[in-house]
């Protein structure tokens, strides 16, 4: 039997095949069968078309969070044969407008009555009342023409270093392509209770709900709250997979609750989004024994992942490495990997390219292809069209090691703030437009439980901290909002008369 080629697809065939016998989706209390959430989907589907006034959407902004409207909701978008833009509530309601502009959405499908009032489409609030509503009456006729491999899936926007943020496109084939390579890995079936830790604006979040769906397990999803406690969540859901950041691994283990054997549903971990020290794995593997153990990386623009590391059964074979974070592993086998040094050279450490099946088109404004592809030659690409056989330039600095990936940090100024993907020109950006500010820097500084967090530093006349903030605050989500914003007559510069990183690391009260 042919693997489906699309999103909703591969939701269908476990649909088809558990129907009412394995549930799909749990949300609190509410636990809703494979049939049952198929059936809610299509219903929705047909609220969508109606909302947009009778003709099937391209685009659809799904504006909600965990909870049953999210989940139905993401697939009624796909059954409609739309592309779903997926939005989050607690974005200012600024950036989720121009969000929806450039994706050029035709309606937004909202779990909140309140919200979206004003992001220039129709907006179609479903909440718990409007879902028990949509369960009476005979069920739709859908007669809509399913999407096809190429057209697109979702569209995740992503930080941006010009200062507006870069819209992903991710096509049903690439998502088929990553499917058929990821789903297979983590041995799921109806029982198995896979985690949804990632908001829907994170790629991390479609891991979540077709790994599950592919293979006819539960989507259990915990509040937002849950996830600061993951020994506690994961004991009180039963959850047999989790998948999340490994930043999760440092709240449980301040809680104290990483305990020998005090996560025993556990069959599955996997991580990913930033790097997962090795002293970090082996407290989770302490805690969860009974569990494998894997690392997935990739960026948004490659599908969600592109290498994987498991780590071997027995803590006396983990590897070392130079830097303390676990390997990132070896490619998938339908990819082409490529490391060039700094002079554009083959080698062992350098840059990762990559291409294949899971590299996506381009971005969604073809401005922010540039400087991002190389030619499938191996030179710098021009301004000829995308090809399958351009290779995509990471931005990720890589060793091979005892044959497997090592990440050692990113040739630019993009940082991992707990997964979340955030270029600092686009914070620097949002702080120059503002009223008395002449120039801006904002760094990554390490936090006192070690985390990474953002300090920015201004140079101006006539601008406060609390004004900034609150300007920032208005544009930006609150996960790139800086932690302090020092407000100095003017920004260190050095020999080259370029702001000095290291003399404000000082200004700042860090060591340089």
């Amino acid at each position: 039997m042919s693997e489906p080629q699309t999103a909703y697809a591969w939701f269908a065939r476990s649909a088809d095949t558990y129907g009412d016998d394995a549930v799909a989706l749990e949300v609190g209390e509410d636990r809703l069968t494979y049939a049952r959430l198929r059936d809610l989907s299509e219903r929705l589907a047909a609220r969508l078309v109606a909302a947009a006034g009778g003709t099937p959407p391209r685009r659809v902004g799904l504006l909600a969070s965990r909870s049953v409207t999210a989940y139905a909701g993401y697939l009624a978008v796909l059954r409609a044969g739309a592309t779903v833009v997926p939005l989050n509530p607690e974005h200012p309601s600024g950036r989720t407008a121009d969000i929806v502009k450039a994706a050029e959405a035709e309606v937004v499908l909202t779990d909140s009555p309140e919200a979206g009032t004003d992001l220039g489409v129709p907006v179609l609030p479903v909440g718990p009342e409007e879902l028990s509503s949509l369960a009476d009456g005979p069920a739709p006729e859908l007669p809509y023409v399913e999407a096809g491999p190429d057209d697109l899936a979702y569209i995740i926007f992503t930080s941006g270093s010009t200062g507006t943020p870069k819209g992903v496109p991710i096509p049903h084939r690439n998502l088929s392509a990553y499917l058929s390579q990821v789903a297979p890995r983590y041995d799921i079936g109806p029982g198995s209770r896979l985690s949804q830790s990632f908001e829907l604006t994170f790629d991390g979040s479609v891991h979540d709900l077709f790994v599950a769906w592919a293979g006819g397990g539960t989507l259990v999803v915990p509040q937002r709250s849950q996830l600061l406690s993951p020994v506690r969540t994961i004991n009180n859901l039963r959850l047999t997979h989790w998948f999340s950041v490994p930043s999760l691994i440092s709240f449980a283990s301040r809680l104290g609750t990483l305990t020998p054997n005090s996560m025993p549903t556990l069959r599955w971990s996997v991580f990913g989004g930033e790097p997962l020290t090795l002293d970090a794995a082996r407290e989770w593997r302490t805690a969860a024994p009974g569990s494998r153990l894997e690392v997935l990386y990739g960026p948004t623009e490659l599908t969600i992942s592109c290498t994987a590391y498991r780590f071997p059964e027995d803590p006396a074979e983990w590897p070392g490495t130079p830097n303390g974070t676990a390997p990132i592993g070896t490619g998938y086998p339908v990819l082409d990997l490529l490391l060039l040094d700094e002079d554009g050279r083959p080698s062992d450490h350098g840059e990762l390219y990559v291409r294949g099946p899971l590299r996506f088109p381009g971005y969604l404004d073809p401005a922010n292809n540039a400087g991002r592809f190389l030619a499938p030659d191996g030179r710098p690409g021009g301004g000829e069209p995308l090809t399958d056989q351009h290779w995509y330039r990471t931005g990720d600095r890589v060793a091979l090691s005892d044959g497997h990936l090592v990440h050692l940090g990113r040739t630019d100024h993009q940082v991992k703030i707990r997964g979340h993907r955030i270029e600092l020109g686009e914070i620097e950006a949002m702080l120059r437009q503002q009223t008395g500010v002449r120039d801006a820097l904002v760094l990554a500084v390490p936090a006192p439980d070690g985390e990474p967090e953002l300090h920015a530093a201004v140079s101006g006349a006539g601008c406060t901290s609390d004004g900034l903030y609150a300007a920032l605050g208005d544009r930006l989500p609150p996960y790139m909002l800086p932690r302090r914003i020092a407000v100095l007559d003017q920004l260190p510069l050095n020999a080259n008369g370029k702001i000095d990183r290291r003399a404000v690391l000082g200004e700042l009260g860090h060591p340089r």
